[in-house]
């Protein structure tokens, strides 16, 4: 398994808040099942066994939304996609099964295309009932006291607790 970690920081476009303090992580090739490693199937469990549940499964909305009062992880199932990341000036991801992309509370994300069997695999820290935000400046002004109460959570949801996972490498300083 040759997992390849991204992570980078998105600016507030006025519309969409993002996260001013904490990165998206992009993690290609986590559960690609290569070499032994665990597969595209055993994304929900690891998620929900490193205390990342209220999962679901299906697809990623394809207009511009967000959570302001709690994390969320995306693990690609099936398929392959292209996912924004940030709003209309982010980032777009390309992704395929085995992939797992971490939003930190405020980051604006969408999916802009996918093939038709594209499915992910959503979880939250704790179980985590999100909000949903969409596109709205004063919406994002009062989100913005939101997004920094939703804390770090106990572990990484690909790696759990292993001190040198990404998560706790780049959200914890």
């Amino acid at each position: 398994m040759d997992i390849q970690v991204q992570s980078f920081f998105l600016k507030e476009d006025g519309q969409i808040p993002n996260n001013p303090t904490l990165p998206v992580i992009f993690y290609q090739n986590a559960f690609d099942g290569e070499d032994g490693g665990r597969s595209p199937e055993e994304i929900e469990a690891a998620f929900n066994s490193h205390g990342w549940t209220n999962s679901w499964s299906g697809d990623v909305y394809d207009y511009l939304h967000y959570h302001s009062n709690t994390h969320e992880v995306l693990g690609v199932r099936r398929g392959t996609g292209t996912i924004l990341a940030g709003g209309d000036s982010g980032q777009r991801l390309e992704v395929k099964p085995g992939d797992v992309i971490l939003l930190p509370a405020g980051t604006g994300h969408m999916k802009v295309e996918s093939s038709d069997d594209f499915e992910v695999v959503g979880a939250y820290p704790e179980g985590a009932e999100p909000n949903l935000m969409e596109r709205d400046p004063a919406k994002a002004a009062q989100a913005k006291n939101t997004i920094g109460n939703a804390g770090i959570p106990g572990q990484d949801p690909v790696y759990g607790e292993d001190d040198q996972s990404p998560m706790r490498h780049k959200w914890i300083k």
